[in-house]
Formats: structure tokens, C-alpha cells, sequence
């Protein structure tokens, strides 16, 4: 099978450099990228099972991998969910999957959102984490835009093993993630 270039860039020249930057001795204890989960909500559209299915399958496409639906825990009167109702779906991706997501990810859909001006630095949480949101699925080239019949959104996290924020950031960024400069964070 076919290395992932994000894969490749990562154990070329980002842990080298996090080693250097971080003063890590262990090649072990260098910051990884350990999962990404892909969620997706369908509260809204619970009604139109039609829009529910497509943006299901949509989800499957892009990840390539089957989904997990995910139910109501409780019951919320004014969300009009019971519990046990399917008001999502998630995918957890790992090894080979996860990478060439990410480089498409990178790569593919994120400059071909409209209006981007990078990822704020404040979606790389205090563990080291990034959760992002993707507005149009359309941005993926899986999809074909044509045959598109509801645009949705859906979230994705990068779950990795850096010990705080700066070991993120610092992983994120020598992957290839468009981090926003610090000037853009300080006027908004």
C-alpha cells in the first residue's frame, strides 16, 4: 500500500523537529496524531429521513469507512429528542485511513473552503487537540457537487498525544494545518 505524503512528511520532518524543539530524548514520547473522529449531527432533519440518509452516506464516502450511529442519551423536551432516538452519526479513523484523510484534508478541502483564512488558533484546545468545523461537505473531492441535493456540516477532531497547546500547535503546524498567524487572533 501506497504511504499517505502527510504520513511521510510527519516521521521526515516534523519528529525531528519536534525532537529538537521540544528537547524530546524518547522517539516514543514525540507528539503523534493518534485518531481523527468525523462527527455529524441530524437533529434538525431528523423529520426528512431523505436528507438523513444522503448526509449519512455522503459521510461514508468521504471517510471511507462505515458509520456509527449515535443515539439520545436523555430525553430533551425542547430539542425533541427521547431517548434511544439516532441524532447522529460518527466515524473514528485510524492508521492508513486516518493519514490519507487528513491529507485530504489538508491538502484538498480546506483550500477549497470558501472565505478561508485559516484555522484559528484557538481550536487547538489545552490538551494538544484541534476540532474544526467543515461548513459544506462539497469542499471533499469524493463529492460530486452536481449530484448534491443538501449541503450539511460536520465536525472533525484530531485527537493526538502532545502533552499541552504549544505541542499541538507546533505538530499541527509542521503537518501543514493553515494555523491563523497570532495577528489575526489578536484583532477579532
Amino acid at each position: 500500500m501506497k504511504i499517505s505524503p502527510i504520513k511521510k512528511v510527519y516521521s521526515e520532518k516534523a519528529v525531528p523537529a519536534l525532537k529538537k524543539e521540544f528537547g524530546i530524548q524518547n522517539l516514543l514520547a514525540v507528539p503523534r496524531v493518534g485518531k481523527v473522529v468525523v462527527n455529524v449531527g441530524t437533529g434538525k432533519i431528523l423529520k426528512d429521513s431523505k436528507r438523513v440518509e444522503e448526509a449519512l452516506a455522503d459521510l461514508e464516502i468521504i471517510t471511507g469507512q462505515k458509520i456509527l450511529k449515535t443515539k439520545a442519551r436523555k430525553a430533551i423536551a425542547n430539542f425533541k429528542t427521547r431517548t434511544g432516538l439516532e441524532i447522529g452519526a460518527r466515524v473514528t479513523l485510524h492508521g492508513e485511513r486516518m493519514w490519507n484523510f487528513l491529507d485530504r484534508l489538508i491538502n484538498v478541502a480546506l483550500p477549497r473552503t470558501r472565505d478561508f483564512q485559516g484555522i484559528p488558533r484557538s481550536a487547538v484546545d489545552q490538551s494538544g487537540n484541534c476540532n474544526l468545523g467543515i461548513k459544506e461537505h462539497v469542499v471533499f473531492p469524493e463529492i460530486i457537487p452536481e449530484k448534491v441535493q443538501h449541503i450539511f456540516s460536520f465536525q472533525v477532531n484530531i485527537v493526538t498525544t502532545a502533552k499541552n497547546q504549544q505541542q499541538g500547535e507546533a505538530l499541527f503546524r509542521l503537518l501543514g494545518l493553515p494555523l491563523q498567524p497570532e495577528e489575526i487572533k489578536k484583532k477579532k
